[in-house]
């Protein structure tokens, strides 16, 4: 049978399977069994077994459950909540200042927690009947919120950043603190396109009378709830930027770190424990799950030859690498629309990252615009994610059109921001060229 022809199969029958309601993971892991029987008949089921064993027993996974129970510890110890208040003190009287804290906070939030749902969701449960009650519309608080939520995707530490590094086979390291300048590079222009439009269309976002706080009261404030959460982000950021820890120490230096500052706070107790390791056995579960069957998956393409004629037609062709490299962001932004992250993952990288490695592109440069289009497919309608959480916790009189036309503009500054990290490498690849590590 024709490569091409086996490549159709492959590719079609998993985007069928993962279009029924069977969990991804399974899907994945279904589908890879089936086709190893027919592929490499009942012989291959050891290879896989050793695949399977391979792809799970590294020590660079690690930082995905220590990740996560991280922020799962400031999650539902609420250590998080009080950021909000803080930085309300210090945005002053700047127009949309609402719409503001919500970026800022969402920031924040995205270096503590690296949970896009959950940040959204927190910042729309707190934020949304205040700016309703202010009169601001709809476009200046769905969008601000859901874009922020987002920024988890990015900034570190973010477990998903682990997941595409392991199955792509990019330092995990220098991809979360890649991760760092281009997080902030949206997020800041997420506040410009705030404050440009709150300028010249003040009825979207009403000013209103601010009551002044003493310097003292917000340095009281600012170092008490948010100068200890910061500590645990230079912690893990600082130690794996410096070569004094892996990701997966720094990782455990940030839970335990959580654990502690919790405790301070008089905020751990059972219920906070149990629900954070609730939470992280069943994120860690699935994503292992989905790293063992990428793993197998690549073989199967490898073991064809799919991998190997893809790229011998991308690299003989007589087109410029950078257009290949755009044709690629193009086909991530159209899965976004239909496709969940961990999904659109496992279907492209198996075909992206032999192309990559044979153009000579940077992989994290890479990883990083592939990580911003992840995001975006959060915000693409008519089925990302953050859509449903933001409609989930508004009043039900905001209709679903609402909350579509208000993801638009911030949509159309990440694909921005991916333009202009691909003419403006540094921006990704800067941080990670002088790590010690």
């Amino acid at each position: 049978m024709e490569w091409w022809l086996i490549m159709i199969i492959l590719f079609g029958g998993l985007i069928v399977l993962m279009l029924t309601s069977v969990p991804i993971a399974f899907a994945f892991v279904l589908f890879n069994f089936v086709a190893t029987f027919f592929i490499m008949g009942p012989g291959g089921f050891s290879q896989v077994v050793l695949s399977v064993a391979e792809s799970l027993m590294r020590f660079t996974l690690l930082p995905v459950p220590m990740f996560v129970l991280m922020g799962g510890v400031i999650f539902y110890s609420g250590m998080a909540n009080r950021i909000i208040g803080v930085v309300d003190e210090w945005i002053g009287r700047l127009p949309g200042r609402l719409s503001l804290l919500a970026v800022a906070s969402g920031t924040l939030f995205a270096a503590l927690t690296g949970s896009t749902m959950g940040s959204a969701a927190m910042l729309g449960t707190l934020l949304v009947p205040e700016m309703r009650s202010r009169g601001y519309a709809s476009s200046m608080y769905l969008g601000p919120i859901m874009a922020a939520g987002g920024l988890a995707m990015i900034i570190p530490p973010s477990a998903l950043g682990v997941i595409l590094g392991s199955l792509a086979g990019i330092h995990i390291g220098k991809l979360l603190i890649g991760g760092v300048l281009p997080g902030l590079l949206i997020a800041g222009m997420y506040a410009l396109y705030i404050v440009f439009r709150a300028a010249i269309q003040p009825r979207l976002a009403p000013s209103y009378p601010v009551s002044p706080r003493p310097m003292s009261t917000k340095m009281v404030n600012l170092s008490k709830y948010v100068l200890p959460l910061a500590f645990i982000i230079l912690a893990v950021l600082g130690s794996m930027f410096l070569g004094v820890a892996t990701p997966t120490e720094a990782a455990a230096l940030g839970a335990f770190a959580a654990f502690i500052l919790a405790a301070i706070y008089g905020k751990l107790n059972w219920k906070v424990t149990k629900d954070s390791a609730r939470t992280t056995i069943e994120i860690t579960a699935m994503a292992f799950m989905i790293i063992a069957g990428s793993k197998v998956f690549s073989q199967l393409l490898a073991f064809t030859g799919v991998s190997r004629n893809l790229v011998e037609i991308v690299t003989s062709a007589q087109i410029s690498p950078i257009f290949i490299l755009i044709g690629m962001q193009l086909i991530l932004l159209l899965l976004g629309c239909f496709m969940e992250q961990v999904a659109m993952m496992m279907i492209t990288l198996p075909i992206f990252m032999p192309v990559v490695n044979a153009l000579q592109f940077d992989p994290v440069w890479f990883g990083i615009m592939m990580l911003i289009n992840l995001e975006i497919g959060m915000l693409t309608p008519p089925f990302g994610m953050l859509l449903f959480i933001m409609k989930g916790v508004v009043p039900k009189d905001v209709t679903m059109t609402e909350v579509y036309y208000a993801a638009v503009p911030f949509v159309i500054l990440d694909i921005a921001a991916i333009g202009i990290i691909m003419a403006f490498p540094p921006i990704a690849t800067f941080l990670p060229s002088i790590m010690t590590y």
